[in-house]
């Protein structure tokens, strides 16, 4: 019976003609757009897959969410300045975009080798700033492992920034003073 009935189905495959090719004109012409993603002029020093959570304080009880899987990128701008940002990967939005400081602190999330935990002063993932504590897990050690140094990088880079501002802040306010003599 099977049999018969694959028999008539490829019967009536074999009798429909192919469809033509159809093509239609569009009605309005588009130009090409570029996109800027405004990481046109970072340096990458990392860039690793990853899935990125979020400590949600305000539920009872407190617990982690997902923010999104994806590519995490830690970019230097040319003021050598870094960033950590990272785009979910079907919809391309933000899910973390925060400047690395020199007094963050990237700590093993409970004890496990591929993943990381830090707070953040300032993320701008949701378009105004809001501290966060974040956790990201790799899919290996290694690319742990790199995030960390590439992080720990951008923390040096942050403190040499820090310093050369506050000289540069404090040489500014030391030319500024003025000594007057006064007559007692």
């Amino acid at each position: 019976l099977n049999k018969s009935l694959d028999r008539n189905n490829s019967e009536h495959d074999e009798d429909h003609p192919s469809s033509p090719e159809i093509h239609f004109e569009p009605l309005v012409k588009l130009p090409l757009v570029e996109v800027k993603t405004l990481e046109e002029d970072e340096e990458e020093l990392v860039k690793l897959r990853g899935k990125l959570y979020r400590y949600d304080s305000t539920e009872t009880p407190a617990e982690w969410k997902e923010r999104g899987t994806g590519d995490v990128k830690i970019l230097k701008n040319k003021n050598g300045r870094c960033r950590i940002l990272m785009r979910r990967d079907k919809t391309i939005k933000i899910c973390a975009n925060h400047y690395v400081t020199s007094n963050m602190e990237l700590k093993p999330n409970c004890g496990s080798d591929k993943a990381w935990v830090w707070s953040t002063p300032a993320d701008f993932a949701d378009e105004e700033a809001k501290p966060e504590l974040l956790a990201i897990r790799f899919g290996s050690i290694e690319n742990a492992h790199k995030f960390k140094e590439a992080f720990e990088t951008a923390k040096m880079l942050a403190q040499n920034d820090c310093s050369k501002e506050c000289h540069e802040e404090l040489t500014k306010n030391m030319d500024a003073l003025k000594v007057e003599e006064t007559n007692e």
